[in-house]
């Protein structure tokens, strides 16, 4: 069994900022609103986005709430997020740092919103100071995406098919993790529920190379020369699914709640 990480680093996402903000998925707007309605957030109440990357769930989050506060390592992820940020027309406080910079000095929160980010974490650690951080009625909440075994997505196995040819798993997380929910089940915030929503999207076959060149495994600065390589098969592989350039994806966006018993 493989545990979490005694480092406080973090693998280098400079390289991959304008992947990830044209390839990966964004959650669906209507899965923001009901964990809104879920946890009853008003102007009231301040959200953190931990590991916030292009800020998408600070800035979904910001007309819920009183304030959002987004926390990263990387500058570039920052950059890119104040830059969204102003697009949407919301405030938002962006701060360079990670889980390991987390202190009383951020003040409390109602919640606190993670998305992809927490499996970089030193995770038993985090929920252990976000206990002190969260209101006595307050929640962590995990974001992800999955696709549903639907029709529309047979071409999702070529596609990570192509990507594991490429990824360099010596910078990734060990796959023999416990997921999080065992972690939750063992903190103080116990008590879990799930909900999705899911979507059908048409997606251009280029946002889904940029979803690949987005991640750490995959990312240019790993690939370096084999970086044209990965685009040139990802676009023959795909080809046989799409329709004038774009492939139907079914995404379930899902968030995990948890809040204390």
């Amino acid at each position: 069994m493989t545990f979490e990480p005694a480092s406080s680093s973090f693998p280098r996402f400079a390289s991959t900022v304008r992947h990830y903000v044209a390839g990966r998925p964004n959650y669906a707007q209507a899965l923001i609103q009901t964990v809104a309605d879920h946890l009853h957030l008003t102007k009231q109440h301040r959200l953190m986005d931990l590991g916030c990357g292009p800020g998408w769930l600070g800035i979904a989050f910001a007309p819920l709430v009183g304030q959002v506060v987004g926390v990263d390592p990387e500058p570039a992820m920052l950059e890119a997020a104040s830059a969204l940020a102003a697009t949407a027309g919301v405030d938002i406080e962006w701060i360079e740092g990670s889980s390991y910079d987390l202190g009383p000095q951020l003040g409390r929160f109602r919640a606190v919103a993670i998305g992809r980010a927490f499996h970089w974490m030193d995770r038993a650690a985090t929920l252990r100071t976000l206990d002190a951080l969260i209101e006595d009625d307050g929640a962590v909440l995990l974001f992800n995406d999955v696709r549903p075994d639907v029709p529309q997505n047979t071409w999702y196995k070529r596609y990570s098919e192509v990507v594991d040819r490429f990824t360099n798993r010596s910078v990734g997380f060990a796959p023999e993790r416990l997921r999080h929910e065992a972690l939750l089940l063992e903190s103080a915030f116990s008590q879990l529920s799930r909900i999705g929503v899911i979507e059908q999207r048409r997606v251009p076959v280029e946002r889904l190379i940029d979803r690949a060149l987005s991640m750490s495994t995959s990312s240019p600065e790993q690939l370096g020369a084999l970086t044209d390589q990965l685009v040139q098969d990802m676009t023959t592989e795909m080809a046989p699914f799409a329709s004038d350039g774009h492939v139907v994806e079914v995404i379930e966006s899902q968030a995990l709640i948890a809040r204390r018993r």
